[in-house]
């Protein structure tokens, strides 16, 4: 079972969603930011009913306690359940393709609606005027290797084909940890917003290696006066909690904003995908002042620790007196 949740759905209701995903199954793998996967082999036999009754008990659940509608896509196959779930129509519905329905239904479909198919991989194959995944399903494999490369066009290959051996592999929602700040004011200035986010990097910071944990993504949310938001994320190069790689990120994220005349009420940083800090790569990098900077940050952690969090910092976010 392939489910999709609406878009921007907030992390907290689409926890709740993989909540009401483990009391049907033990099987669950998050798909961050909106979809999961769940394997329902062993579900099946526990409830005692058909995999589609199975999505619709869902999808009832899912409206009634959370007032969040599902697409739910059902299938022999990872790729053909969530081929299914994007096939149906919003705000929501259940799909089940039956193994021996497979051939039939993928094959009218447009190549582009087949799961694992980018646009560009669509956009080479209509080139060549394959339209529909049945005429990718019928082309020798080493051809579509040919035209999308070697690996690519394999997947693409078996897939047309309904071919898909990957398991649900069980995984939780990874950790996040968030930081925001308002404005008393509708905020042009540059250069306060831009000490305002530094801030937010350096509180991330803090907490991260406060906790034993590092990130591998960044998302910033920007608020605008009269209630509309801006998104995005990014990864880091490598996963760190150090406010040199979460400040040079959160700034490329601000530029990427491409802010004139917008008036801000508030900012959000959130570090996605937390592991534990020991699982985080440590390589030297011959970079003296870096790892000055680095061995500094010890230092100050634990002055932030024995004298309060804003006794020192980088000098940005400290407003002059007068």
């Amino acid at each position: 079972m392939h489910v999709r949740c609406p878009d921007r759905l907030p992390e907290e209701a689409f926890r709740q969603v993989l909540e009401e995903l483990a009391n049907l199954s033990p099987v669950v793998q998050a798909l961050p930011p909106t979809a999961a996967l769940v394997d329902l082999r062993g579900a099946l036999r526990f409830h005692g009913v058909d995999d589609r009754r199975l999505g619709e008990i869902l999808r009832i659940r899912t409206i009634s306690r959370l007032g969040v509608d599902v697409r739910v896509g059902i299938g022999p196959s990872i790729t053909i359940a969530a081929t299914a779930s994007s096939q149906v129509d919003l705000p929501g519905g259940v799909l089940a393709i039956a193994p021996e329905d497979v051939t039939g239904w993928l094959g009218p479909l447009p190549v582009d609606a087949l799961h694992g198919i980018g646009p560009r991989q669509a956009a080479v194959l209509r080139d060549y005027g394959i339209h529909c995944v049945g005429l990718l399903a019928a082309l020798p494999p080493a051809t579509i290797q040919r035209l999308l490369g070697g690996k690519a066009g394999r997947l693409a290959a078996n897939r047309a084909r309904g071919i898909d051996p990957r398991p649900v592999v069980p995984r939780a929602l990874p950790a996040s940890a968030s930081v925001r700040c308002s404005f008393d004011e509708h905020t042009l200035d540059g250069a306060v917003v831009r000490a305002a986010l530094l801030q937010l990097v350096v509180r991330l910071g803090t907490r991260l290696r406060g906790r034993g944990q590092a990130a591998r993504a960044l998302t910033l949310t920007l608020k605008f006066a009269g209630g509309g938001s801006w998104e995005k994320t990014r990864r880091l190069p490598a996963s760190s909690a150090h406010e040199d790689d979460l400040r040079q990120l959160a700034y490329q994220l601000m530029d990427a904003a491409a802010l004139q005349r917008g008036r801000l009420t508030g900012l959000v940083l959130k570090g996605e995908d937390l592991i534990d800090a020991d699982q985080a790569p440590r390589q030297l990098s011959l970079d003296d002042t870096r790892e000055a900077r680095l061995a500094a940050e010890t230092a100050i952690d634990r002055v932030r620790t024995k004298f309060g969090p804003r006794v020192i910092g980088p000098a940005a976010v400290f407003r002059r007196a007068s």
